[in-house]
């Protein structure tokens, strides 16, 4: 039986805690708001890059996938960095109930030891365990705050300097659904190479130097529009998390309240029996 003294030290420490999810339940609010209106404008990247892809059809398989992984390095935001970590494991795995099936999952080409990049710290240390020998290049300080095409651009030259060859790069992130839920998704886009060999996109005679630029302007508007959807995603579980947190600390301080006042009461009814005893005796 905790003591009086224990359950007073444990109604503070849980107080506390309550102040510190409700300031940052506000905060990520605030943040959201801003994440939302960003994510609305980096869109439009996204949306550019699907026109462009959807004229241009696969002729060929693309066996030579790079999956780029998005998360970001802050945790205590519910699932997010899990979302995209199974996500990844199961199109690697060739899984058919994978989420991912316009983009790899169904695809029998997917090789097993396919390379894969990560941007922020928590997927990081997630598929460092299961997927550690696929692991290439891994980003950090990436959407401290609201993602910028700079960021992206950064992140899409570092991928083409690597030297590794890939005939696609499948970007798996979390999609923006509501303001209370999301969804793991993928968005593949195709490399130097495969533009080259699609009769789609040959037709419109394009010189060497303007395919290359294409394709990495493309892939840098593709994980700019994802990782704002992302940071959006990020907030939005970041905010649900602290609101459930305040609410579980605040039925835990109703029932350490309880218990407490029933151990003083039942201490102060077991001094006025010592006194009427005592008053008895005398």
């Amino acid at each position: 039986m905790a003591t009086l003294r224990e359950i007073e030290l444990r109604l503070k420490s849980v107080r506390n805690i309550e102040k510190i999810t409700k300031s940052m339940k506000m905060i990520a609010s605030t943040k959201l708001a801003k994440a939302q209106r960003a994510m609305e404008a980096g869109k439009q990247y996204g949306i550019a890059n699907k026109e462009v892809f959807q004229h241009v059809p696969s002729d060929k398989p693309t066996p030579n996938k790079l999956f780029v992984v998005i998360s970001s390095d802050k945790g205590l935001c519910g699932g997010i960095h899990s979302s995209v970590s199974k996500a990844t494991r199961r199109a690697i795995a060739n899984a058919v109930d994978s989420p991912l099936a316009d983009a790899s999952a169904n695809d029998s080409n997917v090789d097993k030891s396919s390379p894969i990049m990560v941007i922020g710290d928590k997927s990081k240390a997630q598929l460092q365990r299961a997927l550690g020998s696929n692991l290439r290049l891994t980003f950090n300080q990436i959407g401290r705050d609201i993602p910028t095409f700079a960021d992206a651009a950064s992140v899409a030259d570092l991928i083409i300097q690597s030297g590794i060859k890939y005939d696609s790069v499948v970007l798996i992130y979390n999609k923006f659904v509501s303001a209370i839920s999301y969804e793991a998704a993928a968005l593949q886009v195709k490399g130097e190479e495969a533009l080259k060999e699609s009769n789609a996109f040959s037709v419109y005679e394009n010189e060497d130097d303007a395919t290359k630029d294409l394709a990495e302007f493309s892939l840098a508007n593709a994980i700019y529009a994802a990782l704002v959807e992302g940071h959006a995603c990020e907030q939005s579980s970041r905010r649900n998390a602290m609101d459930n947190a305040s609410k579980n600390a605040g039925d835990m301080i109703g029932t350490l309240q309880m218990q407490y006042n029933r151990g003083r009461q039942a201490a102060i009814t077991n001094e006025l029996v010592d006194i009427i005893t005592g008053a008895s005796a005398l």
